[in-house]
């Protein structure tokens, strides 16, 4: 669960350095913030649905 709350910050960075390049009409930074954006968006969501369905590790076995 750490893993998915750490890249779901990063992302949230990640969206916000976006934001700031396009405002400053940086096409080359904000693509690659947009593209960070997405996979770190993408692990962290996937990550959070994986932990909460009860998948991953098994305690105990």
């Amino acid at each position: 669960m750490a893993v998915g709350i750490i890249f779901l910050l990063i992302a949230i960075l990640c969206l916000y350095g976006a934001i700031r390049a396009l405002k400053k009409r940086n096409i080359f930074g904000a693509g690659y913030a947009i593209i960070s954006l997405a996979v770190f968006g993408w692990f962290s969501v996937m990550t959070i649905i994986d932990v909460l369905q009860g998948g991953g590790v098994q305690v105990g076995s």
